[in-house]
C-alpha cells in the first residue's frame, strides 16, 4: 500500500504503522455528496426498477417458493467471485444427496452456507435488527466447517489483514484495512449510521453501507460475502422489498474488475459519485433481471398447472409442482419430505411427471436418483 496513491479528497486516513507499513482507517459515514444530475436520474431508475420488482413480489401467489431458488443462485455467484468453482448444478446436487460428483466438495459446501446465511438472517432480522451481532453470526453460519473455518468464524477479527492479489504481503498490499482497535470504532460508527436517522436516500445509504463493510474489512475472511448479504438485509429491514429476491452479485461478478476499482477509487480518492453511479446501475439491472426471471417462472407454474388440472391426482401433483419450483432438482426422499406421503406415492408422482415431460432423470444411476426441472432449472441457471 502506496500512501502517494491516497489524495486529499481520501475519505480516511493514511497512517504508518510501527512495523513500517501503511494502513487506511475510513471516515466515519456519510461522507459529503455532490448530488449531479447523472446520479439523481441513476438513482430514480434504480428506485423504479426495484419498486417495480417489490409490487411483482407482493403480488406473486405464493412468493415463498421462489424465493430459495433466487438465494441460491446468488449463493453460487457470490461465492463465485471470491474465487470458488461450484456450479448450480452441484449446489442442487449436494443438497439432493449431500454428495458432489466432484471428489473435492470444499467449493459446494461453501455456496451452501451461503445459502444458510441468509436464510439465517432473514429469519433473525424478524426479532433483531441489522447490527453487528447479526453479521458476525451470519458470519459463522457462512464459514462453518469450509477453509478458513480456523480464521475466527463468528467474531471480528483480533488481527492484521490486508487487500491484495494472491500471494501479496503486507508491505505490497493493494490496501491495509484499519487496525484492530480503530476496526471496532468504525464498526461501532457504521452500526450507528445503519440505525440514525438521515435524508440520504435509502438505496444510497445501503451503497455507502457496503462500501464502508467492506473498507473495515472486519473478518479475516468472508468479508465479501458478507458485505453483499448486509445490502439485501438492510433493504428488506427498510421495507424497499419485503422478499429477498434482489440481489448484486451477478453484476458484480461480470463487472468485477470495475467493482473492485470503485470501491478502491473511493478509499484512494474519494470517488463517491463513480461508486454509486456503479452500484445504482447494479440495483437497477438486478431488478429488471429479477423480473425477468419470476415473470418466465410465473408463465411455466401456470402452463404446468393447466396440464396438470386433468389429472389423476391433480391436487397432490400440483402440490409436487411448487416442490419443484423451490427445488428444480430433486430425488424422491426429498419429495417424500416435503408433501409426508409415503415413499412410492412420491416416486409414483415424480415417474408421472416425468412421463409428461416435466421431470428427467438426470443421474442414469439404478438408485439414488435425481431428477431435474429442466425448464425451470434453464429459467435460473441462464
Amino acid at each position: 500500500m502506496d500512501p502517494i496513491d491516497f489524495s486529499r479528497s481520501s475519505p480516511g486516513q493514511v497512517l504508518r504503522t510501527p512495523k513500517g507499513y501503511w494502513e487506511f482507517v475510513p471516515d466515519p459515514l456519510p461522507p459529503t455528496i455532490e448530488w449531479s444530475t447523472s446520479l439523481i436520474s441513476a438513482l430514480g431508475e434504480a428506485e423504479r426498477n426495484l419498486g417495480r420488482l417489490a409490487s411483482l413480489a407482493d403480488a406473486l401467489p405464493s412468493p415463498h417458493i421462489l424465493v430459495r431458488p433466487f438465494i441460491q443462485r446468488e449463493a453460487v455467484l457470490s461465492s463465485r467471485i471470491e474465487g470458488t468453482r461450484a456450479s448450480l448444478v452441484d449446489l442442487y446436487h449436494y443438497e439432493s444427496a449431500q454428495n458432489s460428483f466432484s471428489e473435492d466438495t470444499s467449493d459446494v459446501r461453501e455456496v451452501h452456507n451461503y445459502v444458510r446465511a441468509p436464510d439465517y438472517g432473514l429469519e433473525r432480522s424478524k426479532t433483531l435488527p441489522v447490527s453487528l451481532r447479526l453479521i458476525r453470526e451470519m458470519h459463522g453460519i457462512l464459514m462453518e466447517g469450509v477453509r478458513g473455518e480456523y480464521l475466527t468464524p463468528d467474531e471480528f477479527r483480533r488481527s492484521q489483514n490486508w487487500i491484495g492479489p494472491p500471494g501479496s504481503t503486507i508491505e505490497s498490499a493493494t490496501i491495509v484495512p484499519p487496525p484492530v482497535d480503530e476496526m471496532h470504532q468504525a464498526l461501532d460508527a457504521m452500526e450507528k449510521f445503519i440505525h440514525a436517522p438521515s435524508d440520504i436516500p435509502q438505496l444510497a445509504r445501503a451503497g455507502l453501507i457496503h462500501y464502508q463493510f467492506e473498507a473495515i474489512h472486519p473478518f479475516l475472511d468472508g468479508n465479501g460475502r458478507v458485505g453483499r448479504l448486509l445490502v439485501i438485509l438492510l433493504l428488506i429491514e427498510w421495507g424497499l422489498i419485503s422478499l429477498p429476491f434482489l440481489y448484486l452479485s451477478a453484476f458484480f461478478e461480470t463487472h468485477r474488475l470495475d467493482y473492485n476499482d470503485r470501491l478502491l477509487a473511493v478509499s484512494q480518492r474519494g470517488e463517491w459519485e463513480k461508486w454509486l453511479l456503479f452500484f445504482f446501475k447494479g440495483v437497477s439491472s438486478q431488478s429488471l433481471d429479477a423480473i425477468t426471471r419470476i415473470e418466465r417462472l410465473g408463465q411455466l407454474r401456470t402452463a404446468y398447472r393447466e396440464r396438470l388440472r386433468s389429472e389423476r391426482a391433480a391436487t397432490r401433483l400440483l402440490q409436487t409442482l411448487d416442490v419443484l419450483f423451490e427445488r428444480p432438482i430433486l430425488n424422491i426422499r426429498q419429495l417424500e419430505a416435503a408433501l409426508n406421503v409415503p415413499y412410492r406415492t412420491a416416486q409414483r408422482y415424480i415417474e408421472r411427471l416425468e412421463e409428461i415431460g416435466i421431470l428427467s432423470e438426470v443421474t442414469g444411476q439404478a438408485r439414488n436418483r435425481l431428477y431435474r426441472a429442466d425448464e425451470i432449472f434453464q429459467v435460473l441457471d441462464s
